[in-house]
């Protein structure tokens, strides 16, 4: 049974670590630069533990961990929505199983409010799934750009 549990401060070693290939597998999409000790730059990553409108969650499948998701309210365009998803996986051994589907649906139904989410065009699972589990609000569809879209809708 998909759950969520919360990011804490215990957790930020293991979180960051986790993040970290994460943001790895996004340079498929982003032409992003590792630094000098090999990592990517998450410029809020430690506001996520200070600023309490910042929420992360691990995604669990009963005991097992399978991904995670990072909420905040910060538009990408320009409107004051309640939540947005700024990061969301399900790691790469537990894809093409529906957890994806079934932990958006968890998150959609726990907070209730005006929503936006970007995807990368590039990246066709996650638009796959971001349209699939939005497809019942009838989001209003901004493109940002040829290769950025975002999904607006009130749930």
């Amino acid at each position: 049974m998909i759950r969520l549990q919360a990011v804490t401060e215990e957790d930020k070693e293991l979180f960051w670590n986790i993040n970290q290939k994460y943001l790895y597998e996004m340079t498929l999409y982003y032409p992003d630069e590792m630094d000098e000790q090999g990592n990517y730059h998450y410029g809020y990553f430690h506001a996520y533990f200070i600023e309490p409108e910042r929420k992360a969650f691990f995604i669990f499948d009963d005991e097992k961990m399978i991904g995670f998701v990072m909420l905040n309210p910060y538009s990408a365009i320009g409107h004051t929505p309640d939540y947005t998803i700024a990061e969301f996986t399900i790691f790469p051994s537990y894809r093409r199983k529906h957890y994806a589907l079934e932990a958006v649906k968890l998150i959609l139904s726990s907070y209730h409010g005006q929503w936006e989410i970007k995807y990368n065009e590039k990246n066709k699972g996650a638009k796959n799934l971001w349209i699939a589990a939005t497809a019942l609000y009838h989001p209003s569809i901004y493109h940002l750009n040829e290769q950025e879209t975002v999904l607006e809708f009130t749930n």
